[in-house]
């Protein structure tokens, strides 16, 4: 069983001279449910190499046991500060795909033609797609099969604009997840902000925020043991 992880290297938070990136929990837990499930992980970012942290999802309220065991994990850290080239990796040599968070996404992996390219690959061979709380960014061009958005129609949710406005950076982003999605005709839902929330529709799997983290990697786990 071989997942990919893919990982933002973007980490201006607009024009705010502050720093963003990843979020440490979204990495992290479903780091280790894919491994203690027996999986090879290959992590992969659009610049390759380190992928910046998120200062503040490394902040001492922000850690789960699955951050303080990363922190503990040379091999885990060693892996993930070396991140393989997005424009490298084939869609084919992976049975899923999975986007962590932060709102660095917002910026690149929106954007990115590989991660498009990846997604839509992974669509077209009816392979599991996931993505947690700004994970989703990364649905906005990417099509389905037929050539809709690979979202029309599909139950999805991720990052609440409610948490966006509770963490003061509705001005700051480039765009809301939750508007996109609803743009895109996803049918958008959510559940109580900062709670787990995942939802599966076929093979598409979404996490609300970083508490659905570890259950959307699951998820996946769930469904490619179906498949």
């Amino acid at each position: 069983m071989k997942i990919l992880m893919v990982l933002t290297s973007h980490e201006e938070l607009g024009d705010t001279g502050k720093k963003t990136g990843f979020w440490l929990e979204e990495f992290a837990a479903p780091y280790y449910v894919f491994k203690e499930a027996g999986a090879q992980v290959t992590l992969a970012s659009p610049k390759g190499g380190q992928p910046p942290l998120d200062p503040t999802s490394d902040q001492a309220d922000a850690q789960t046991d699955d951050t303080r065991r990363f922190k503990q994990d040379d091999e885990a850290q060693a892996q993930l500060a070396s991140t393989q080239k997005l424009s490298q990796v084939k869609a084919e040599d992976f049975d899923a795909v999975f986007f962590p968070g932060g709102h660095g996404p917002l910026w690149d992996l929106a954007n990115d033609p590989d991660s498009r390219r990846l997604i839509e690959g992974f669509a077209s061979a009816d392979r599991p797609v996931a993505a947690v709380c700004h994970g989703p960014a990364v649905f906005r061009d990417a099509q389905g099969p037929d050539g809709q958005p690979l979202v029309a129609g599909r139950r999805v949710t991720g990052f609440a604009t409610s948490e966006e406005e509770a963490a003061g950076l509705t001005d700051v982003v480039p765009f809301l997840v939750q508007d996109m999605l609803t743009e895109k005709g996803g049918r958008y839902e959510k559940g109580e902000d900062w709670s787990s929330f995942v939802l599966q529709d076929g093979k598409l799997i979404t996490g609300q925020n970083p508490a659905s983290s570890a259950e959307a990697a699951k998820r996946l786990l769930e469904v490619l043991g179906d498949g």
